[in-house]
């Protein structure tokens, strides 16, 4: 069989524009590992857990029985679902009902609290963390806890808020994309923290938003030995059981 002339040059020519393009390199993504850090903010010492919420997040463990029902602090807490930190989290009621919503891997508790104490939601919904103004939340989400007040928003501290009551502080600061921050602060005012806080930048990160947990007597932290610093458990012998606690988690 003779091959066209035609045919035959065409088979020649170099096929440089038909030559497959080499694969796209992966892009790596560098997130870091969660810490603990023990820092002084405008005079407030607290001690801080940070992590990023692409590869870490947030668990509510909620005791439907009332507090210390199921474990005494957030130590135990934190270990009986193998946690790297936990930190108490929403307020409850003198008989243990939660004073606000609270959510726990989907299960609802409690109520809208139309406190000061439940003016601000944080939350963890389909690979989602965020803490917004209650009236911006429809309490529907897997991880919910409804506390307050907002200590900062914006980067701006909150006006308004109460400079006289100096008392251990337990609350959730971010970034507003995926670096978030635990943290028990030393006793102080809810008007001195957020002054510390709003655009303040204690773990490699500016604090855009930040909410207020139950602290006095409630306040407590646990950090386990997985995290560089750890192990870390600052629960003064005074404390009360709590209703609740935020367990921090591997996605």
């Amino acid at each position: 069989m003779t091959i066209p002339m035609r045919l035959l040059l065409f088979l020649m020519i170099p096929l440089r524009g038909f030559a497959a393009e080499p694969p796209p390199r992966a892009v790596v993504v560098d997130i870091a590992a969660p810490r603990y850090l023990a820092t002084t903010l405008n005079g407030i010492p607290m001690q801080c857990v940070t992590f990023d919420s692409r590869s870490h997040f947030l668990k509510v463990l909620d005791q439907p029985d009332g507090p210390g029902t199921l474990w005494a602090d957030c130590q135990a807490a934190g270990q009986s679902v193998k946690g790297l930190a936990a930190i108490n989290a929403g307020y409850f009621t003198p008989q243990g009902s939660p004073l606000g919503f609270v959510i726990a891997s989907g299960r609802k508790a409690g109520g809208n609290n139309a406190s000061s104490l439940g003016s601000a939601v944080w939350y963890e919904s389909n690979g989602r963390s965020a803490i917004v103004r209650r009236e911006k939340t429809s309490f529907k989400a897997l991880q919910l806890i409804q506390a307050g007040p907002l200590l900062a928003e914006n980067s701006r501290e909150i006006k308004g808020l109460d400079a006289v009551k100096n008392s251990a502080r337990c609350f959730i600061a971010w970034d507003g994309g995926s670096n978030w921050m635990i943290a028990r602060s030393s006793p102080c005012s809810l008007a001195q923290l957020s002054h510390a806080l709003a655009g303040a930048n204690p773990a490699g990160f500016p604090i855009h938003c930040a909410m207020n947990l139950d602290g006095g007597r409630s306040a407590e932290i646990y950090v386990s030995q997985a995290i560089g610093g750890g192990p870390v458990f600052n629960r003064p012998i005074w404390n009360n059981p709590v209703r609740n606690f935020l367990v921090l988690q591997a996605r």
